[in-house]
Formats: structure tokens, sequence, C-alpha cells
């Protein structure tokens, strides 16, 4: 507070937040992913000094998706024991809730994390104990959605996953993974699955695809919620930055108020948006 004025930073921080799309192996604190090398001997690190660690870690010049992803390789390495998946899930909750967020989804893919023998059931137990006992804690809502890999066929492990752990805290089911490549509509069995069990269905789409990646998540897949999404803008006439006329897509999504978790620091971070835009 300068002058009894308080600062924008410090306005921004107390405020209070919902967060709707925050990946748990993407924000990781640097000392945690060197404590958990070490003590699953993991020798991979492309750095070992915390400093230079951070560096490494700190995409935000390099404009890349593919070298953005690299760094999840790393995170993923360390988060493949129980005691791991729970401080990590910990430790995400009282981060989170320093920044003034009251309510929180995070996610994950769980069977990136069963290398060293972990069921992918006892993956979600582990990461469910760390949330819940970040939230205890805090007092902040938290929830957990769980992540299906798009270029894999075990989406429906996962969705039964996500129907079998509802009432402990897994809220919803989500595609991600190589957009571009595998079409959400390969994975009708798990999103069907979701929908029958009345959970929530979110599907990254037009993040790094167009529009029609965005029709296919929302019209054959069913989901509730859109991934990103940045690239309804295609959908959209402009007039210099100013959208002039909706088509029939960004008509249906403003008409029928789909939710876009738009993540614009990631998309400006993998290249995929210009900070002029």
């Amino acid at each position: 507070m300068v002058d009894g004025v308080c600062s924008h930073e410090i306005i921004v921080n107390t405020l209070p937040k919902v967060l709707l799309h925050d990946h748990l192996d993407g924000g990781l604190r640097i000392d945690t992913i060197l404590d958990l090398a070490e003590a699953q001997g993991y020798a991979l690190l492309p750095e070992t000094d915390e400093r230079t660690l951070a560096a490494w870690f700190y995409q935000g010049g390099s404009g890349s998706l593919v070298r953005y992803l690299e760094s999840f390789r790393h995170t993923i390495g360390v988060m493949q024991t129980g005691e791991a998946l729970e401080r990590v899930g910990y430790e995400a909750v009282l981060d989170t809730a320093a920044d003034g967020v009251v309510y929180a989804e995070f996610r994950f893919a769980p069977t990136n994390h069963t290398e060293l023998g972990l069921t992918p059931e006892e993956v979600v137990e582990a990461t469910l104990a760390g949330l819940h006992q970040g939230s205890a804690e805090t007092g902040m809502f938290v929830g957990l959605i769980l992540d299906a890999m798009r270029e894999r066929d075990d989406s429906p492990l996962v969705a039964r996953l996500a129907s079998t752990y509802s009432h402990l805290g897994v809220v919803g089911f989500d595609l991600a993974g190589s957009e571009l490549d595998v079409p959400a509509d390969r994975h009708l069995v798990a999103t069907r699955m979701v929908r029958g069990a009345n959970m929530g269905l979110t599907i990254h789409a037009g993040e790094v695809d167009g529009p029609h990646s965005i029709w296919t998540a929302l019209q054959r897949c069913g989901a509730h919620r859109v991934g990103h999404g940045v690239h309804i803008i295609d959908d959209c006439k402009l007039d210099g930055t100013e959208i002039v006329e909706l088509g029939s897509l960004a008509t249906y999504v403003r008409d029928f108020r789909v939710p876009l978790e738009v993540c614009p620091t990631s998309n400006l971070h993998t290249g995929d948006w210009s900070a002029s835009s």
C-alpha cells in the first residue's frame, strides 16, 4: 500500500477467484521437483541446481508448444509414487489458495503415473488425499478432473475411474493430448460413459486446431466446457480487433453459454497466440 492506495497486485491477489483449468503436473515447486527426483532416483532432470532448473522450466519466451510440453516429461517423471502425488496435490492447493483462489479444479492423467508400479486407482487416491489435506487447511473447495490422452486407447478406463471416485472429489473427465492428430470423437465410448454417469465433461479443443475441433467436442462428444477454445475466433468476422459478426458455432457458444476455459498465458507461451492479438 502506497499513501493509502492498494497496489494493483494486492487488489488482484485478494480478489476471490475461480480456477477451472489447471494441470496438476504443470505447477510443481522447483524444490519439490528436486526432492522427488532424488527420492525416486530420477536422473533425467536437465539441471540439478534450483536456480538454473527454475530458469529452464520457465518457458515464457520459447514460443513452442513442443518445447513447452517438454517440461511435463520431467514433472510427470517425478510424480510416480503415492507420496509424491500426495505432496504435489497438497502443495498445489496451498499455492493456489495463496493467490486468492476460493474454488479450483485441478486435472491430470492418472495413467501417466504408473511407471513405478502404482495402479491408476492408487494414483487417484493418493492425489485426492493431498488435495483434501490442502483443502482442509485452507478452506478452499477443490475438485479433480481426470484426463484421458487422445493418442491412447484407455479413455474408457479413465472414464470409469472418474465415475468410481466421483463421491470422493473427482468432478469431471477431460480429453487432452494431440488435438491435431486424434479427433475427440474417437473417444465416444468414454464421453458417453461420463455423460451417462452425470459427470462434468470438458475437452481440450480449439487450442491449436480450428473451430471444427470445438464443434466435434460440443456436438459429437457432448462436452459441457471447452479447454482453451481460442480458435473460436476463426468463426468470427473481425474489423481490426473488433468482432463484428459471429459464425454459427460462435453464436451457439454464446447463446448456449458454453464456458471456454481460456488460458491466455499458456497460449502466449506456446506461440499459438501473439501478444498483439
